[in-house]
């Protein structure tokens, strides 16, 4: 049962500060750490891992200090975002390497137990140069596993995947979870969070700023106004039908808007702040009024817009 504890943590690199004050407690169970990219989850992971001190504050395992503590390292496996890696070893030697680093009583059992876990088998020969992306995060997961760790930090551990590997993963890491480990994984993407983890922290521009239950945390994103391009047989109609109506906040004739080959009418740029009446809405109003939609499209779905309002709510 172990627990990492962040306690007003701050990093910066000369003038630049990539974690802010940072405070939160990552326990056994899945955890998604969520966050624009450049919002400092790489930063927090490297300092949790031992690879990086803080400036200020403290990163502690079940209350111990984590940096220059060579013991931590037992309990801890890690998944790194970059791909550097020993080209010139096959994946077999490289998680074997790393169990013999560890100082096991079986390297090569453990190395082997490692590869099949992460279904490397048929590629253990083959030097790691030669792999694909997809390839290289599974080899680094089974490093980071060769020693039976009770905690894992991955970082970006989907990217390169194809979808049978991140199933695969996937499922994995919900063994673990379900184990009582403490998973800790890292994404920009919201789909891969929702899938795997109910509990997260949000982190945006190096600092914290939401944590709990995902599914509260997301009905506070769906709750947020949404802005949309509309583009239709009749925007100007469909603009005035629209604007009486409680659940939008602003509409706006944008013929700037407009994707190469389309209409000389423009779209419309709509504001809702009644997600739910307004998707009802929209459609009913086109209905009566003879009015064919050919475009509704989400104009702020990037997870910055998305972690903005989370900030400023």
């Amino acid at each position: 049962m172990a627990v990492i504890t962040i306690d007003k943590v701050s990093r910066w690199f000369g003038n630049v500060v990539a974690v802010n004050d940072v405070t939160m407690t990552i326990g056994p169970g899945i955890t998604g750490l969520l966050g624009p990219n450049g919002a400092g989850k790489s930063t927090l992971i490297h300092m949790m891992s031992g690879f990086l001190a803080p400036s200020s504050g403290a990163v502690t395992l079940d209350g111990v200090p984590i940096w220059r503590n060579q013991q931590v390292y037992r309990q801890i496996g890690l998944v790194p975002e970059k791909e550097s890696m020993y080209d010139y070893l096959t994946g077999w030697e490289f998680v074997l390497a790393n169990a013999e680093l560890h100082g096991l009583a079986d390297p090569g059992a453990a190395a082997r137990r490692a590869l099949a876990l992460v279904e490397m088998e048929y590629a253990q020969e083959r030097q790691t140069g030669t792999y694909s992306k997809g390839m290289k995060q599974r080899v680094k997961m089974a490093s980071a596993l060769v020693h039976d760790p009770a905690v894992l930090l991955l970082d970006e551990p989907f990217n390169g995947m194809d979808p049978r590997q991140r199933l695969q993963l996937m499922e994995l890491l919900r063994r673990f979870g379900a184990d009582g480990r403490t998973v800790l994984f890292s994404s920009h993407i919201l789909e891969e969070v929702e899938q795997l983890a109910r509990h997260i922290e949000v982190v945006v521009a190096g600092r914290h700023a939401a944590s709990g239950d995902f599914r509260e945390i997301r009905r506070l994103m769906t709750d947020r106004p949404h802005r949309y391009l509309v583009r239709s047989s009749d925007d100007r109609r469909l603009a005035s039908a629209l604007i009486a109506d409680g659940s939008t906040a602003g509409i706006e004739l944008d013929a700037k808007a407009l994707p190469e080959g389309g209409s000389a009418a423009g779209a419309l740029r709509i504001e809702a702040i009644d997600f739910q009446r307004f998707t009802t809405l929209l459609p009913k109003v086109a209905r009566e009024a003879g009015i064919r939609l050919y475009t509704v499209s989400p104009a702020d779905e990037s997870l910055e817009s998305v972690f903005s309002y989370l900030v400023s709510s």
